[in-house]
């Protein structure tokens, strides 16, 4: 019990160190790509091949996607009396940290003559399935962590997954033609909804930690 317990709050710890380590140097090493906009330039754009901060994002992208699969594995063992739930909630994360971290950082989202590059398409494709499984996640935690046992996170699951899909459909219109708002500023939609969906991851790994700090009091 003491092993499993230790490995569900390292696993936690190591979940929080993932998504604040990648919001962090999203921000940080974007100052470092001159010309840069953060809120009108895609996060992919950070890391591919032109990028003068490439080989370091794409090291720490890979970090934080080993991290995450660590998260995910804990995930399972903290709420296993869930089974095929709690099961499906940690594939989902661990696939969210394979596709958007190690895969992000292994296929440079590369354009040449403004067309995707075959490592541009695998990353446009790990992309997409990585910002599902995270988007998805709450509606799967809706069954692991039901409303009699935290009202507080089951109505923060249905927030969250709201506004995943808001953002989600604002960063879309990436792909429309125009000037308006959205479009422009659509980098802005998708930092939202990374934001929006890390908080989730947070406040997830803190309740792992609170728990299992708890029953070693009892």
């Amino acid at each position: 019990m003491k092993r499993r317990n230790n490995y569900i709050v390292f696993s936690a710890l190591a979940g929080i160190l993932a998504i604040t380590g990648d919001l962090v140097s999203q921000f940080v090493l974007g100052t470092y790509y001159p010309g840069y906009d953060q809120l009108k330039d895609t996060v992919s754009k950070l890391g591919t091949s032109i990028s003068p901060i490439s080989d370091q994002l794409s090291t720490l992208w890979i970090i934080v996607g080993v991290l995450l699969i660590f998260f995910g594995i804990g995930i399972k063992k903290e709420f296993s009396e869930k089974g095929g739930y709690a099961k499906l909630a940690s594939g989902l994360i661990m696939l969210y940290g394979f596709c958007e971290g190690i895969g992000s950082g292994a296929f440079k989202a590369d354009r040449v003559a403004n067309v995707l590059t075959t490592s541009g398409i695998i990353h446009e494709i790990l992309g997409s399935i990585g910002v599902i499984s995270i988007l998805l996640l709450p509606l799967v935690m809706l069954k692991v962590i039901t409303k009699n046992k935290n009202p507080a996170l089951y109505r923060l699951s249905r927030i969250i997954f709201a506004s995943g899909l808001f953002f989600i459909l604002l960063f879309l219109f990436r792909f429309t033609s125009g000037d308006n708002f959205i479009v422009i500023y659509k980098e802005l939609w998708q930092r939202l909804f990374i934001l929006n969906s890390y908080i989730y991851l947070f406040v997830i790994a803190f309740q792992m930690i609170k728990g299992t700090i708890k029953i070693r009091q009892e």
